[in-house]
């Protein structure tokens, strides 16, 4: 929405009459001559003469220079043009072929009536219909309508008005520290001259940062319901034009439409886009149209009036990668954190989603929220969506406890592979594998009890897996319960090892995660005696997964690399040997699982808490 735009000036009447004339003249001079002269067939005298011999010539002109002559060819008349001869016969054969003869005087009336409907006529038609197209261009773009070279430099920014986005804080669950710091820059459009009094000043942007999915534009979009005024929202890469300028253009339309609208909240989403730290290591010497954009972003900020109630919100996944001129004081002065939820915040966003879909009163929110750990708030309302679409194929009228737990793995894992049947011997390596990985698990301390374990195929390639899921949030982790972790995901391998004598594929996921842990373990976290607290490894994009860059010597990333095996194989050698401490369960429980396919925490405890009887017992001591 394009907000105090001006029509352009039209141009006067006039203007076009005196091009229209211009255009007639040279027509008049240049086109027309040139194109009779194409339209008349040159001949030589004698040509000229066998015709006027044959009785094809029915006219003919006489000029000083030329002589103009119409033969008839095929039926056809053709205008034809000869030089003159010195040939005092000339009339009299002409007169014998019964030639008519005509004066050279050129026919001024006919040549006028060519040029009138020839020419004149279509730049008539054109013009008009050019005035036309343009009065129709004109209309569009001051309707609001988009296209055309005019709406060049226009924002396009979505504008919401309070009675359309109908979000509130209380729509936004499991971000109380959030809305907290949000909820001051509500009051002070509220009641600006409560700040005022003081003397303090409003900050003039506010940044959130945080992970995909947690909410930031949901956050900036109950700001502005919360404090009803307008809200203007836009992405950074709409201002990023193929045209040098057009994006700092759009900049200063933006905050102007911010400043004839205020109060009101202006939204830029993904502002990393055109907020990239200038290095001036382009090809183009630094002065490229992203940085003209932030230029122009930059001096914006400076130049408003934040007494005006205008509020600047943005939000980004990668806070680090934005320039440090656009994160001083004055500009964007408070940074929000928009973290994945804890514990409590999961249970309380699944509350919020769950109040748009039909659900049973057995449903636990508190168990589901335990085995959505580290889940998002859109995962999360992913995961609700998911019961719900479940409960419709069951032919249920509401969500059970079942739909939300079978949710959880879909989002975890994909849905179960329905075409892929396993093999009797790859079905029971499977279930060796995830037997393997919940003994070890369970057999440890400081270890989350194991929630479920399955042989069903997913999409996502995995063929099996086991679910822990742990009684309460943990934010720090020992060394001793990293180490358990490690072994933990070498115990599916172990268990190939033990009682196949042989590997297989299956643990390439556990490497990965094992390998991964055992690095961090030593390159970031310090718990190795050789390098103690020294960081190896710099980490970037926090929010995107974390990408890892090395600082150290070739020397030293040598000798890392063969604290990270050594870890990996003590742990390894560890699963191991509880395995051959507790063949015998891990037998009963890998015969249990391959037979039912899924067995629940409950189930498996029960059975590895039970005795072996005598007999088993003795075979597993054998076996050993």
């Amino acid at each position: 929405m394009n907000l105090g735009d001006k029509k352009p000036e039209k141009r006067p009447l006039y203007v076009y009459y005196i091009i229209v004339g211009v255009i007639i003249i040279l027509l008049n001079l240049l086109v027309v001559p040139s194109l009779q002269e194409r339209s008349v067939k040159k001949t030589d005298y004698s040509t000229f003469l066998s015709c006027v011999k044959r009785g094809t010539v029915t006219e003919a002109t006489v000029d000083d220079d030329y002589i103009y002559y119409i033969a008839r060819v095929d039926g056809v008349d053709t205008m034809c043009k000869t030089v003159r001869m010195d040939d005092p016969n000339l009339v009299e054969r002409l007169e014998e072929a019964g030639v008519r003869m005509e004066s050279p005087e050129p026919d001024t009336q006919s040549i006028f009536l060519s040029l009138l409907f020839s020419y004149l006529v279509p730049i008539l038609i054109f013009v008009f219909l050019g005035r036309w197209l343009s009065k129709k261009m004109m209309s569009s773009m001051g309707n609001g309508g988009p296209g055309g070279m005019m709406s060049f430099g226009k924002s396009n920014a979505k504008v919401y008005v309070k009675s359309s986005t109908g979000i509130k804080f209380s729509d936004v669950a499991g971000e109380d520290e959030a809305k907290e710091l949000l909820t001051e820059i509500v009051d002070y459009l509220h009641n600006p001259h409560k700040y005022a009094e003081i003397g303090a000043s409003m900050p003039k942007g506010a940044l959130l940062v945080g992970p995909p999915g947690t909410g930031k534009t949901l956050l900036a979009k109950a700001v502005a319901g919360e404090a009803e005024v307008p809200f203007f929202s836009i992405s950074g890469s709409e201002f990023v034009e193929m045209f040098v300028g057009m994006g700092a253009a759009k900049v200063r339309d933006l905050f102007k439409q911010a400043n004839e609208k205020a109060p009101c909240i202006v939204f830029i989403d993904e502002i990393d886009t055109i907020g990239k730290k200038r290095d001036g290591a382009g090809f183009t010497g630094g002065n490229d149209e992203r940085e003209q954009t932030l230029n122009q972003l930059l001096t914006e900020m400076d130049g408003f009036d934040g007494s005006k109630g205008v509020v600047i919100l943005a939000a980004t996944n990668r806070p680090d990668s934005l320039d440090p001129a656009l994160l001083r004081p004055g500009r964007f002065d408070r940074r929000i954190p928009v973290e994945l939820p804890d514990l409590q915040g999961r249970e309380e966003i699944l509350r919020v989603h769950a109040k748009k879909i039909k659900i049973s009163d057995s449903v636990r929110f508190d168990e589901i929220a335990k085995a959505a750990s580290g889940a998002s708030g859109a995962e999360l309302a992913n995961i609700v969506n998911e019961a719900a679409l479940r409960a419709v194929r069951d032919g249920r009228k509401f969500a059970t406890q079942a739909d939300f737990e079978e949710s959880i793995e879909v989002v975890i894992a994909g849905y179960q592979k329905k075409n892929r049947v396993l093999s009797n011997k790859e079905k029971l390596i499977v279930s060796y594998h995830e037997i393997g990985h919940a003994l070890v698990a369970a057999k440890q301390t400081d270890s989350a009890p194991v929630h479920k374990i399955t042989i069903i195929p997913r999409t996502s390639g995995a063929l099996g897996y086991t679910m822990q899921v742990d009684e309460k949030e943990h934010f720090l982790m020992s060394k001793e319960e990293l180490e358990n972790k490690i072994a933990t995901f070498t115990g599916g391998r172990a268990a190939e090892e033990l009682i196949f004598h042989s590997i297989t594929t299956g643990a390439s996921n556990d490497i990965e995660q094992a390998t991964k842990l055992a690095r961090a373990m030593i390159s970031r976290y310090g718990m190795s005696d050789e390098f103690d607290m020294v960081a190896m490894e710099n980490i970037s994009n926090q929010y995107l997964g974390g990408d890892s860059s090395l600082a150290c010597s070739f020397e030293t990333q040598t000798l890392l690399d063969k604290k990270v095996v050594e870890l990996v194989r003590r742990q390894h050698e560890k699963a191991l040997q509880i395995l051959k401490d507790n063949i015998g369960k891990l037998h009963e429980l890998a015969k249990y699982l391959y037979e039912h396919e899924t067995i629940t925490g409950e189930e498996f405890m029960k059975i590895l808490e039970e005795p072996l009887p005598a007999v088993e017992t003795a075979q597993a001591e054998d076996e050993v």
